[in-house]
């Protein structure tokens, strides 16, 4: 088995407005950075290698932290498309009945011109299946919609509903993953603050 853990990145000022950042590329609101400089890794992911979403507020993250990460595509965020920089609240009430539609489906929520979280899942287990193949514990700094992605495959649960584990920021949460790169979700929540 080999660990994997996984953090999201501090907040940026689109996170504090509730805004869907996706692939848009805000950098880390001065809140945001001021907390991650106060952030302390915990024991359990002690020299693991790291990586980062290509982003920019996943990479200063990894800076706040003082880590090395390794730049991996694969962990960039959910494309959110023409809903990017839009609040759920507002495509909610412009779009009730549409909205409710597309929440229903779940892990095949497709906004126009993004991406599904299943979609995330499928760009993420090449990755998996490399780590695994690698044996080597590995942390990665990513975002919300890849760790509800990747929870999602460990725990079988269809994104309808509430999460099974509620996975709170500013926390370091790990997964095992067998030597297919299956995730199994092994402790969440461990805090980084100090």
């Amino acid at each position: 088995m080999t660990t994997f853990a996984i953090l999201r990145h501090a907040p940026t000022p689109w996170n504090e407005s509730g805004r869907l950042q996706g692939r848009s590329d805000p950098s880390l609101s001065q809140r945001g950075r001021a907390a991650a400089n106060h952030w302390v890794l915990p024991d359990e992911v002690a020299g693991f290698h790291w990586l980062a979403s290509p982003l920019a507020r996943a990479i200063e993250t990894g800076e706040c932290l003082g880590l090395k990460a390794t730049v991996e595509p694969a962990l960039i965020e959910m494309a959110w498309g023409s809903w990017e920089g839009r609040t759920l609240a507002d495509l909610r009430a412009a779009d009730p009945v549409g909205m409710a539609a597309a929440e229903a489906r779940g892990l095949d929520l497709l906004p126009p011109g993004g991406e599904s979280p299943r979609m995330v899942q499928t760009r993420l287990t090449p990755l998996l299946v490399r780590l695994a193949a690698g044996g080597q514990p590995v942390g990665a700094i990513a975002h919300k919609g890849v760790l509800r992605a990747l929870m999602a495959l460990a725990t079988g649960w269809d994104m309808l509903g509430k999460p099974p584990v509620e996975l709170r920021p500013a926390a370091v949460h790990l997964f095992e993953l067998d030597s297919n790169g299956t995730p199994r979700l092994t402790q969440v929540n461990l805090t980084l603050s100090r």
